[in-house]
């Protein structure tokens, strides 16, 4: 039988090999190095402790929506994702009280940082939840004046992935709800510079606007003459025009939270009325017309019974 090597001869072999061996290469990854070392040209590894002087934007936003949806929110929420290369499509989630933490826990386990959360009532009613994950803040909206892509037919069209430019009106420096809505949209629906599904065109523009306290989103494509003689000159902005892709929708800020989907109350619309409300009042408008009806019925009786006509002498004429 050979005799056993000793432990401190393995230990010293494996050391020479490691010696002769290249240094091992950091791994790569798509926002630089993951242990912020560096190789340098005789291939040994740097390591810098120093961060990096520039802010990189990891924006990551999750899109879902609740069950039992209608089919024109659905392709809403579609249109959407199509225009926001940085979000992420997820299953359906069950519109309960606990959704909240449902959605808190989906968007940790999909490593996002924001969720748009599409929130349908009574197959009519369109809620929009808008929340920065886990901290907060978040705002509850309610979505009117829906029109889709499929709906519009409009001629306007981008390129998909590509980065818009986000404007909005001079309304948002108004009020500080105003101000942190406009902070909350920006971070959402601007698409970061370096994200791998996005292309580095800017050729259209959100437009957010605020009208009768109402934010109305608008998507208008960036057009440019092709031909070689019409090329415009730097800063030539005359000849560009807007042509209008879609999809259109109207938010009306109910509440907004201090915490993700809940938590203390920063701000309440005071102007906000519930479609349940309106709908009510419709229903007793519409019963007050049958009401009138049969009250106008009784009056009309009751006056022929207080005033009955005179007997007519020739009544009987002709029935002999």
């Amino acid at each position: 039988m050979g005799k056993k090597r000793k432990h401190t001869e393995t230990e010293a072999v494996a050391v020479l090999k490691k010696e002769n061996d290249a240094p091992e290469r950091p791994t790569r990854t798509l926002l630089g190095w993951k242990d912020k070392n560096e190789v340098n040209d005789n291939n040994e590894v740097v390591v810098k402790d120093v961060d990096s002087p520039f802010f990189r934007n990891k924006e990551k936003v999750l899109v879902t929506c609740s069950r039992r949806i209608n089919y024109r929110y659905r392709h809403l929420m579609l249109n959407v994702v199509s225009l926001l290369p940085h979000c992420k499509k997820d299953n359906k989630v069950e519109s309960k009280e606990t959704k909240g933490a449902t959605l808190n826990e989906l968007v940790e386990l999909k490593n996002c940082s924001s969720c748009l959360f599409f929130e349908c009532r009574k197959a009519k009613d369109l809620y929009l939840w808008m929340a920065k994950c886990p901290n907060g803040p978040s705002v509850k909206f309610l979505v009117s004046a829906v029109h889709t892509m499929d709906e519009l037919k409009l001629t306007g069209n981008h390129l998909k992935g590509s980065r818009p430019i986000v404007t909005f009106s001079t309304n948002f420096e108004k009020d500080a709800h105003w101000k942190l809505l406009k902070e909350m949209l920006l971070q959402i629906f601007e698409t970061p510079k370096d994200h791998r599904k996005a292309k580095p065109f800017h050729d259209h523009v959100f437009v957010f606007s605020i009208v009768d306290d109402h934010i109305w989103f608008r998507n208008y494509q960036i057009s440019v003459p092709h031909n070689e003689a019409d090329k415009l000159p730097r800063g030539g902005l005359d000849k560009m025009t807007l042509v209008e892709v879609g999809p259109r929708f109207c938010l009306n800020p109910i509440k907004i939270f201090g915490g993700s989907f809940g938590g203390p109350t920063l701000y309440e619309n005071p102007f906000y009325v519930s479609p349940n409300q309106i709908r009510a009042l419709q229903k007793r408008k519409n019963a007050g017309k049958y009401a009138k009806k049969v009250k106008a019925k009784t009056r009309r009786k009751m006056h022929e019974m207080s005033n009955p006509l005179e007997p007519d002498e020739f009544a009987d004429m002709w029935k002999e």
